[in-house]
């Protein structure tokens, strides 16, 4: 531990930290700049299915600099070579983070003094960076540390429901309810508290994106719903899933996410997305639509 902690710059509890492009945060751990674009392309496609948020991030900003509002990717590296990395943003998420890595990034990240709504992503990287950062300065409200991963890469193995079809911009006002009912009943509070501007936004965006499905009752109601909360090339993610309480357990679920991954998989060659382990019910689901377990995830929620 003293080794770990001789590395990192001290801990200023009272300032936030934005280090600029190419700093060093440690012997072996610094910012990301232009220069280590090609090399952070080459770590995401190690597994481009698990580092997706990292990928279709990159697809955006086409540079691995700190980027707008204070976002930057911290790289490990052994000599010269990137060997790890971690996005810091809203959310902190390592890429290729291994056990030995993770305490390390954790050490750095907590040196920044920043608040984050959440740290995701592979189980061994996310609870390993949950050790050091459990004694920082921002408290979790949840630690999910076991999340099956799941993927699909072929033809789901149920019939898809033709009823799923994109949301439009006129039903906002439709979706919006659905996916704030979803969200509470996942994280226990409404998203819309406050005004909730940045979710608003963010369904806005999804339904614009072509990435909103919906199928709605008779009443004109919502049924199901989820969305493709993240979509590079190579694969999509699937999340947001949520069925109404008054159609849970009539057996329209599988059919519903055959035609959620079905959506999904023109648009790249696999969809993925994980679920908390204690779901038994949208596990069996996932796996009796084909989507095979391929890893675990773990989510920290502040």
């Amino acid at each position: 531990m003293e080794k770990i902690l001789s590395k990192v710059v001290p801990w200023l509890p009272s300032a936030r930290r934005n280090p600029g492009a190419g700093e060093s945060l440690s012997a072996e751990i610094r910012v990301l700049d232009d220069a280590d674009t090609a090399a952070l392309r080459a770590l995401i496609s190690v597994d481009p299915v698990v580092n997706i948020f990292m990928d279709a991030q990159l697809a955006v900003t086409g540079s691995a600099r700190p980027g707008m509002g204070g976002s930057l990717i911290l790289g490990r590296f052994h000599g010269t070579q990137l060997v790890s990395a971690c996005w810091i943003g809203a959310n902190v998420v390592p890429i290729n983070v291994t056990a030995e890595d993770a305490e390390d990034f954790g050490h750095v990240v907590k040196s920044l003094n920043r608040t984050f709504a959440s740290c995701f992503g592979p189980a061994e990287a996310v609870m390993g960076m949950w050790k050091v950062l459990i004694h920082g300065s921002q408290q979790a409200f949840s630690v999910r540390p076991n999340q099956p991963f799941m993927t699909l890469s072929g033809p789901p193995a149920v019939e898809p429901n033709p009823g799923l079809r994109l949301s439009t911009p006129a039903e906002y006002e439709k979706v919006l309810p659905a996916c704030a009912k979803m969200f509470t009943e996942e994280l226990g509070y409404s998203p819309l508290v406050n005004g909730g501007s940045y979710y608003r936004s963010r369904v806005r965006s999804l339904i614009h994106a072509g990435h909103s499905f919906i199928d709605m009752d008779d009443a004109g109601e919502i049924r199901f719903k989820a969305e493709l909360g993240t979509v590079s090339s190579r694969a999509t993610q699937i999340q947001g899933v949520w069925m109404a309480p008054e159609h849970r357990g009539s057996g329209l679920a599988a059919g519903y996410m055959a035609a959620a991954a079905n959506r999904a998989l023109t648009l790249a060659p696999t969809t993925s997305l994980y679920v908390n382990d204690y779901n038994s019910a949208a596990i069996a689901t996932y796996r009796k639509v084909g989507f095979e377990e391929v890893g675990e995830f773990a989510t920290i929620l502040f």
